[in-house]
């Protein structure tokens, strides 16, 4: 019998706010740092992504992301929602010169590194049930199990993942069938 693959960690609703709840917009670090977080949790942008972003990837009239180069060098487009747009436009106001859209305070390239310390970080300070497993690829898998939900739609989901292969997103499917089995075991228990 075939061993079933480690389901991903996803974090909840309250877990997310908790994470981003830790960091304060008045301080330049975190007001960057919330842009890219929120990025992960609200488009399914991978840690690399995130980093290798620049202004003109992303249309503020339209709130049109263009992934260049993602995994596997493909190109994808995706939109974020008009709330992060305006966070994001707050801080090209403020941002230091640069030609990375979340650079370091001397306009240099974030580090990956950065991210998977800030992201565990975070976690363990908004009392993240199992933070230790908790990494930027967590907001991922948050963003694509949630846009399964809400769609129901896995080869959408794919398409907002940059995945070659459904086999890759099918992962998701059986995040939304456990709880389908937890509701259907509790379902009419009363009678």
């Amino acid at each position: 019998m075939p061993r079933q693959a480690k389901l991903p960690k996803v974090l909840s609703e309250g877990e997310q706010r908790a994470l981003l709840g830790r960091l304060n917009r008045r301080y330049l670090s975190s007001h960057r740092n919330i842009c890219m977080l929120r990025l992960m949790l609200e488009a399914g942008l991978r840690a690399g992504e995130v980093v290798a972003l620049r202004p003109e990837h992303l249309d503020m009239l339209t709130c049109k992301l263009i992934i260049r180069e993602g995994k596997g060098a493909k190109d994808r487009v995706l939109w974020i929602s008009d709330n992060l747009r305006d966070v994001i436009g707050a801080w090209l106001d403020r941002r230091p010169e640069s030609e990375w859209l979340f650079p370091t305070r001397d306009g240099g390239q974030i580090q990956t590194r950065y991210l998977r310390v800030l992201v565990k970080r975070l976690a363990r300070k908004a009392d993240v049930a199992e933070a230790e497993k908790v990494s930027p690829h967590t907001l991922r898998h948050t963003f694509a199990t949630e846009l399964l939900r809400e769609t129901k739609n896995l080869r959408l989901v794919q398409k907002a993942l940059g995945h070659a292969s459904i086999a890759t997103t099918q992962i998701y499917t059986h995040i939304v069938d456990e709880e389908l089995e937890e509701a259907l075991r509790g379902f009419r228990q009363t009678a």
